[in-house]
């Protein structure tokens, strides 16, 4: 599945491509970006030319994954958002990342609400969760603007994390019935 084109009040979450390569090694390799991620160096260019071909193959298993995140003012890549499938855990993830001058500005929750609605419209799970690193207080508190709930506190990706989850039926009542596609 070619991955829709989502439109925000201040946002594009649209496919990634092989000309979003540099830009998002640029965001990747910014001071504290990958702080709290089980990886926090900086990836070579190689490494996020395979994670941007990995995000579309994602698509393409599943129906679902994870976008460009781009300004509608000038169309520069921001970072990355959207619903990531945990096979270890069978759960679906809603995973958000950008770039320093975009933190403390809403964006995240702006795309991730985006993300969500989508899994509402198009997914049949029963939940979405969000895993955070514990000193991450900036992701917790979107995880928390997006109506996700502490859960409890587990391993994920070799590192003690916090578990947060939000429920179809929240997603319901915050953005109304859908009826979700099977």
């Amino acid at each position: 599945m070619k991955p829709p084109r989502i439109t925000t009040v201040r946002l594009c979450l649209r496919a990634f491509d092989q000309a979003d390569v540099e830009p998002l090694h640029r965001i990747l390799c910014g001071p504290d970006v990958l702080r709290y991620f089980p990886r926090p160096d900086p990836p070579p260019r190689e490494r996020v030319a395979r994670m941007i071909a990995r995000l579309m193959q994602h698509w393409e298993e599943h129906g679902y994954g994870v976008w460009a995140v781009t300004s509608r003012a000038n169309g520069a890549l921001m970072g990355r958002c959207g619903l990531q499938y945990l096979p270890e855990t069978d759960e679906v993830e809603i995973d958000f990342l950008l770039g320093r001058d975009f933190w403390g500005q809403g964006f995240a929750a702006e795309a991730g609400r985006a993300s969500l609605r989508f899994g509402l419209e198009n997914l049949t799970v029963e939940r979405i969760v969000g895993i955070v690193h514990p000193e991450n207080l900036a992701s917790r508190r979107v995880l928390e603007k997006l109506g996700l709930n502490f859960v409890e506190r587990k391993p994920y990706f070799g590192m003690d994390c916090l578990r947060y989850a939000v429920a179809r039926a929240a997603l319901e009542t915050e953005f109304g019935s859908t009826g979700a596609k099977p």
